[in-house]
């Protein structure tokens, strides 16, 4: 179980892409809390616009930094389809290609790969400032 809190950064898009309107939602400094095992780590996220809208960047970090490792994520997408592409690059120098959805509150990432498919999914609360997921 995961929860994460978001914190208001005021930025606007001069030209953006309007396949990625939906997302704005996610746009802000998030704080993370996750239990993993009897581990509970502690982390932030940021959304942001990148140039000038075309793309939705995260940024993630955790401490203990090692455990998820520090993350960017690239966030695309284009009119003719509900979801995005997401480029993941880590800290450890691990590459990843995920899909995504932010759909009625709903938000979703997986990956679809032999040997290693990963999901996630989060659920907004009611005033949008916190993020349920697993």
């Amino acid at each position: 179980m995961a929860k994460i809190g978001k914190k208001q950064i005021q930025q606007s898009a001069s030209k953006p892409n309007s396949a990625l309107k939906k997302l704005n939602a996610l746009v802000g400094e998030w704080k993370m809390e996750a239990m993993k095992e009897q581990f509970k780590l502690e982390g932030q996220t940021t959304f942001q616009w990148f140039e000038d809208g075309a793309f939705l960047l995260q940024r993630s970090d955790f401490k203990p930094a090692e455990l998820p490792p520090a993350a960017t994520m690239i966030i695309g997408g284009d009119e003719s389809s509900e979801t995005f592409g997401v480029l993941y690059y880590d800290s450890r120098g691990v590459p990843r290609i995920l899909q995504m959805s932010l759909t009625d509150g709903v938000w979703k990432l997986w990956r679809d790969a032999p040997g290693f498919s990963q999901r996630f999914t989060g659920t907004f609360s009611k005033d949008g400032n916190v993020i349920t997921g697993r």
